[in-house]
């Protein structure tokens, strides 16, 4: 399946997170990206690291409880859990305060706006988990087709570097000398930094052979629409998004951020006219990426709609401080974010994953 989809579908489920801040819907979000990247997932390295995000929400989680316990929090409350010594601060810090009251309205505020946020990063860990970076890389506009090359390079060499760094140490105290120190490390560094020079110098010899660089004859007019869109584009997505954000731009901040888009895209498909290549086995936007993708997007939209109709029940007020409400048509919304469990291709393992991504490799080195 493209890789593209598993990204759309997990940015769907982080802009429905952004939606909401009861506890029980983001978690009801966590709970369905869990469960899809356990029953989807590979054995590939890059998808270990759905454990590694599920530990950054927590960190973010405590963080977030900590600062608001330490400094204060903008909300009230009558319900006093314990009072911290208060230290006093000069006049121009007027507005902040270091220690004093923690009531339990502020703590449960904090705790749901860290959870919203440890939720958006969990969204984007399974994406991690789930897309093959590789190949999602090689599936970029024909405009971005260079930074694709020089990610892919870097991934690439960064492993390799801390190879030739494992194994060198390894020789070290095989022939009985020390491998830890800067004496050692600088020993151990100049036949490092040697081997991915001539690994550098190897590679620009064989992207050179391949006419790597290569760029179509575009027209003046052309290159300078592609300019105007690209630069235009861009900016009406951040004032599109500070429009969203901000508390009186919702008016007019959807309409920029969707013509800023539409600018943007149409500028990366004019700028890959330079682009002179072709894809090996191209990955195809199938039936069941769309699906995949869909599940998502409507998950978001849903979400949406339910705090436009009930926003208590999505974002329920921290004074006074009472349990939250399980809205059931708000999770329905959530559960479609379970489709790719069942129409995403099952897993193959990373020995066929790999295979497919080095089978290209393999074909041009016999040719």
């Amino acid at each position: 399946m493209h890789a593209g989809a598993w990204w759309l579908w997990a940015l769907g489920l982080a802009a429905a997170a952004s939606r909401t801040t009861n506890p029980l819907l983001l978690a009801l979000i966590v709970a369905v990206a869990g469960y899809v990247v356990a029953a989807r997932r590979t054995d590939a390295p890059w998808a270990r690291a759905f454990g590694f995000f599920l530990l950054l929400g927590a960190f973010v989680v405590a963080l977030r409880v900590l600062f608001a316990v330490l400094l204060g929090s903008p909300i009230g409350g009558t319900r006093v859990l314990f009072t911290l010594p208060e230290v006093p601060l000069p006049g121009w810090l007027e507005g902040v305060r270091l220690g004093g009251r923690v009531t339990a309205e502020a703590v449960m505020f904090a705790f749901r706006d860290g959870l919203r946020l440890a939720t958006l990063l969990i969204c984007l860990g399974a994406a991690n988990a789930l897309a093959n970076p590789a190949r999602l890389l090689k599936s970029l506009p024909g405009a971005l087709y260079e930074v694709g090359v020089a990610v892919v390079v870097a991934m690439t060499f960064a492993p390799q570097l801390v190879t030739d760094l494992l194994r060198l140490r390894a020789a070290r105290r095989l022939r009985g000398r020390r491998d830890r120190g800067p004496a050692a490390l600088l020993s151990v560094a100049r036949p490092v930094l040697e081997g991915a020079l001539e690994r550098s110098v190897a590679l620009a010899a064989a992207m050179d052979a391949r006419g790597y660089g290569r760029t179509a004859d575009v027209p003046r007019a052309v290159r300078r629409v592609t300019a105007a869109l690209t630069l235009g584009g861009l900016l009406g997505v951040c004032a599109g998004s500070y429009g969203l954000l901000a508390a009186e731009g919702a008016a007019f901040g959807l309409p920029l951020l969707a013509c800023g888009v539409a600018a943007a895209l149409g500028g990366l498909l004019l700028g890959g006219r330079r682009s002179v290549r072709t894809r090996y086995r191209p990955d195809r936007f199938g039936v069941r990426a769309w699906l995949v993708a869909g599940s998502g997007a409507a998950a978001a939209v849903l979400l949406a709609v339910a705090a436009s109709s009930a926003p208590a029940a999505l974002d329920p007020p921290a004074v006074p401080l009472a349990a939250p409400a399980f809205p059931l048509g708000a999770a329905a919304a959530v559960l479609i974010g379970l489709l790719p469990a069942v129409v995403a291709p099952r897993p193959g393992g990373a020995r066929s994953d790999t295979a497919r991504s080095a089978a290209p490799h393999a074909e041009e080195d016999s040719a």
